[in-house]
């Protein structure tokens, strides 16, 4: 493990003890006196982890602030606003410094590339739509991170992530956030049941506004930092050069075939396109045609209407089940739940399924645009039962 040291910004921070009918006491719920109880909160610089990081220390921790450098330092300081960039790594220092407490910074550029990067362009090539903030959450953050926590002799390690861990009969459950805008559940599905007892997500019960005026209360420069919108390591969401360059030479050109056979046209590579996306096919028909899948074998961009976009049934991998009961297909075959299909849509009823020892969701209504490589996730209510990375998807029409 080594570590990289970015200077600190200049400022002093609001005195906390002055703020106590301001800003909440946060109970993690750990045994102990809270100035004996170390906990380690992942820091990247933005608004959310640094308040996170500044109410622990307020509530009386033994905080310790830890931010990953993931990706060329170099590169990362020419954009600011990415998660982990230079700038964000020299906030995360600033207000550990401002308040006192430890800080390190750990260079996982490595295996942020093993683990996430390299995974990431493989799956497009696959003819996949990855989302690596799952992977990452999964790999470095919750594994690798959660285990350099533990050594620090942390009694949990909390996160800004807005997503709530609450406590059930049978242990800790993850639930949704309050605010409905702002949860992140559905790029943390992969969370362990292991996992989920060291974690805590202590903004999970507030909006983001409020997030922002405890940040201002307390005098942080990150209170009105925007949020960061692309993919950490993708300059200008262009995911195509970041694929290009981890696998020069790998995506080949191919036809461009329509649902019923015909070929329209030709492209450059299947990573250039999506499922569901319409716009900048490189073929004129006179109707409107979508992006229907990806067939990276024969390396076949397969469009058609917007009928043909609409899936019923699909069949999941890498499944993580941290509901009630087993974590077993079998055992949940004909559950209804409600599912996640994108980040961005709320979650659908659905049942769950087996096929050959496989888990499978059926959708009591088709949704459009399923795309082999996002994730399904399961609810029930507002708890995260889990979910899987989509593998396949059988059309509704079938």
């Amino acid at each position: 493990m080594t570590t990289c040291t970015i200077a600190p910004a200049p400022g002093a921070l609001a005195d906390l003890s002055a703020l106590s009918g301001v800003l909440p006491d946060i109970d993690l719920g750990l045994p102990g006196p809270r100035a004996r109880t170390r906990v380690v909160a992942a820091m990247s610089g933005g608004v959310d982890s640094s308040v996170t990081a500044a109410l622990l220390h307020h509530a009386g921790y033994d905080v310790v602030g830890v931010t990953l450098q993931l990706y060329d330092h170099g590169a990362a300081v020419k954009k600011p606003g990415a998660c982990c960039a230079g700038i964000d790594i020299r906030d995360a220092r600033a207000v550990a410094d401002a308040l006192g407490f430890a800080h390190y910074v750990l260079d996982y550029e490595t295996r942020f590339s093993d683990q996430v990067v390299q995974d990431f362009a493989d799956s497009y090539l696959a003819g996949e739509t990855p989302i690596p903030c799952v992977r990452c959450n999964q790999s470095v953050k919750f594994r690798d991170l959660l285990g350099v926590a533990r050594d620090l002799g942390a009694a949990a390690m909390v996160t800004g992530h807005y997503i709530r861990r609450v406590e059930g009969a049978e242990g800790p459950e993850l639930h949704r956030a309050a605010e409905p805008a702002r949860d992140q559940s559905y790029f943390l599905f992969a969370t362990t049941r292991e996992q989920l007892d060291f974690l805590r997500f202590p903004l999970g019960d507030f909006p983001k506004a409020e997030t922002r005026r405890f940040a201002a209360a307390m005098g942080l420069a990150a209170a009105d930092k925007p949020d960061s919108q692309d993919i950490c390591f993708v300059p200008q969401g262009r995911y195509v050069d970041v694929v290009r360059r981890v696998r020069p030479g790998a995506s080949r050109p191919g036809e461009i075939v329509h649902v019923d056979g015909r070929v329209l046209g030709r492209h450059d590579g299947i990573i250039g396109y999506t499922v569901g996306q319409r716009r900048g096919l490189g073929i004129a028909t006179g109707e409107p045609l979508f992006v229907v899948r990806l067939d990276a074998a024969n390396a076949r961009v397969v469009v058609g209407p917007r009928e043909a976009l609409m899936v019923g049934v699909i069949g999941l991998k890498e499944v993580n089940w941290i509901g009630p009961g087993p974590a077993d297909a079998a055992a949940h075959e004909g559950r209804a739940v409600q599912v996640r299909v994108r980040s961005t849509r709320e979650p659908v009823p659905a049942r769950l399924g087996r096929a050959g020892g496989t888990w499978t969701v059926t959708l009591d209504r088709p949704e459009e645009g399923v795309a082999p490589g996002q994730a399904c996730v399961f609810y029930d209510g507002p708890r995260v039962l889990g979910g899987g990375w989509i593998a396949a998807t059988v059309s509704a029409a079938a």
